[in-house]
């Protein structure tokens, strides 16, 4: 095992939004920061949105300068497609952490992002970052804006053509790399791990996986962004354009909190209400109603959770603009008999108390959060504690909530609960203070 002989101040875990924040906010304290994110590129999930509630501000053009900043700052060093596998903390109050680094078969060093790798590969598979709607190639770089824009090989799904080997001028693929594993010291740890989507599965119900023309939340915002897989919002079912569409809010939130096997077991509904999913849903449909102007859209509510500022003025306007919004709880979703790939959903009107029925052409889940499930695994000899849903518990929610159960690890965003983008940026500055106040203690 290599032994890595620079101390870091902090580590933190994780590349999204709250952890970009976290690092550039203690980097420019001139603290020495490790971030390690498991992914190819740093971003997190806002780098996947269209745009933001309730300003409609684009998502990428927020955030790509952040990551840029974040990728060539000074005092901050970036560990992509790495996983921790131990952190232990030493009697000196300092950390010892195990990290894998997991191999690119493509050397960073050499890779220019120029792509002729990705047009010779005759490999096609599921592009995770568009959720599977799309394909991609066993080598490819991660999406468009990714950062670094290095090329990886899938090397479960590569088959060993060498094409990308003779198109590559900079000689940049190297099938022999390995994993690498090394140990470094951080005084201090922020946790970033953001959360997991409610799998649409997960509610049998409601048919997602089995019906094509049902989606999940962020499958539809990817369909709606600038860097979407198809040139306008269609249906996956067979291409069409939706002309009548269908929100059904607290799928996989509010629910009985018991665990649900239909996921693949370990997976939790949510008990507590997810708070970002009324808004992004009215997101949603206000750039539907711009880019299908004739469609008609429907949302399947219990309760509007507009608690930020200007939400509730953006749901009013989301009700002027013609969205119909149906308080009432969505028992079951089935496809229409006729084969037309047209959905109907059951569902209880609230106000009139009778059970209805409504057809649709394409269903989309407003789909909960879950917390990352593998945070406590991470400490070896010190317990990292979780509040009742299975998230970061914080020590001290109202006067230091970056704080957790080990002294010298903070928590920071969607890790110790649902948070919007603005609330989990303040968590950031919140934890980078703590740390900072930590630091000078150690």
């Amino acid at each position: 095992m290599q032994e890595e002989s620079k101390i870091f101040d902090t580590l933190v875990i994780g590349g999204g939004i709250a952890g970009q924040e976290t690092a550039l906010s203690l980097a420019e304290m001139d603290y020495q920061v490790l971030l390690v994110e498991k992914d190819l590129s740093i971003g997190g999930k806002m780098i996947q949105l269209s745009k933001v509630f309730p300003t409609l501000d684009c998502a990428a053009c927020i955030t790509t300068p952040k990551m840029s900043e974040t990728a060539r700052h000074h005092n901050i060093s970036l560990k992509l497609n790495t996983v921790i596998d131990d952190i232990r903390k030493n009697g000196d109050g300092a950390f010892e952490v195990t990290i894998t680094e997991k191999p690119r078969y493509v050397d960073p060093s050499l890779c220019t992002g120029c792509q002729e790798c990705e047009f010779v590969c005759p490999q096609v598979i599921n592009d995770h970052y568009n959720y599977n709607m799309v394909g991609r190639k066993a080598i490819y770089i991660p999406f468009n804006l990714a950062n670094p824009k290095i090329a990886a090989i899938d090397i479960d799904n590569c088959i060993h053509c060498m094409r990308c080997v003779k198109a590559c001028a900079p000689k940049a693929i190297n099938f022999k790399e390995e994993e690498r594993k090394t140990t470094v010291k951080v005084k201090s740890v922020v946790v970033c791990t953001g959360f997991r989507l409610f799998p649409g599965a997960g509610k049998p119900d409601y048919g997602f996986g089995q019906y094509p023309n049902i989606v999940d939340s962020l499958q539809m915002d990817r369909l709606i962004a600038p860097t979407r897989p198809f040139n306008s919002v269609v249906r996956p079912g067979d291409g069409k354009a939706p002309e009548n569409i269908a929100y059904v809010l607290c799928a996989g939130s509010r629910d009985s909190g018991i665990e649900n096997k239909e996921c693949g077991g370990g997976c939790f509904n949510n008990p507590i209400c997810s708070q970002i999913c009324c808004m992004y849903s009215i997101k949603q449909a206000q750039l539907l109603m711009g880019a299908l102007p004739m469609a008609d859209i429907t949302i399947y509510y219990i309760d509007i959770r507009a608690f930020g500022k200007g939400y509730e003025e953006f749901f009013q306007q989301s009700k002027g603009m013609g969205v119909n919004f149906v308080k009432g709880k969505v028992a079951k979703i089935k496809e229409n008999s006729n084969g037309s790939g047209d959905l109907v959903l059951q569902y209880e009107d609230i106000h009139s108390g009778v059970y209805k029925e409504a057809k649709h052409d394409m269903v989309i889940l407003s789909v909960g959060v879950l917390p990352e499930n593998n945070v406590t695994g991470m400490f070896s000899n010190e317990k990292l504690e979780l509040d009742d849903f299975k998230f970061v518990k914080q020590k001290d929610p109202f006067l230091n909530p970056a704080l957790t159960s080990i002294a010298g690890v903070f928590v920071a965003g969607m890790a110790s609960g649902p948070k919007d983008i603005p609330d989990s940026i303040l968590s950031a500055g919140c934890a980078a203070t703590e740390v900072a106040t930590y630091l000078k203690t150690v």
